[in-house]
């Protein structure tokens, strides 16, 4: 009926209201995923980097401190736990698995087009360098301002804008070599 806040959720679920947790999680569990899949290209190192970020969510979220939204602080963890993962294993240039259109109403033809760019596109990301790729995924894909992925990233509003700009001319470049 009426949609919790971010907030409610979390004091509830502070108060050990697993139902409260359980909507949190499913309220961004598709972004995370999603996010993943860009940063990572892989439907199994999304997964992975998916849990890890809600655990870390779940062990931390006393220390939510309600300065910002909730969004940004989660997308911080995943940008946190996205480096680790590069630091753990190299990114990798294939893709065996993306993720599949949800809409029901395009056709089979429009469905395998935008299978095609998305999986272009994925494979265009794991191209740039991590920083990179971390400030496109959040501008484009998260919808953060330059102010919120500075905040994110530990990096000035002017370098998050320069970053992406550089990503751009280099997706650009990738993408009309590669798939032209």
């Amino acid at each position: 009926m009426f949609e919790k806040s971010d907030e409610q959720l979390i004091a509830r679920a502070l108060q050990g209201n697993k139902k409260a947790w359980l909507t949190l999680l499913k309220r961004y569990e598709k972004q995370i995923y999603h996010y993943g899949m860009r940063m990572t290209g892989k439907n199994e190192d999304a997964l992975d980097l998916m849990q890890e970020v809600f655990v870390s969510v779940f062990r931390n979220l006393s220390n939510y401190r309600n300065e910002g939204s909730f969004k940004s602080w989660l997308y911080r963890i995943a940008h946190f736990r996205c480096i680790e993962f590069y630091r753990r294993k190299k990114p990798m240039q294939g893709l065996d698995d993306v993720p599949e259109v949800e809409s029901e109403e395009i056709s089979a033809a429009d469905a395998i087009h935008c299978h095609q760019e998305n999986r272009q596109l994925i494979n265009a990301m794991q191209q740039l360098p991590l920083a990179q790729k971390a400030v496109v995924e959040l501008k484009f894909f998260g919808q953060f301002t330059f102010d919120e992925i500075a905040e994110q990233t530990g990096i000035s509003a002017n370098t998050a804008k320069s970053r992406l700009y550089g990503a751009l001319g280099k997706l650009k470049q990738i993408m009309e070599v590669d798939y032209a």
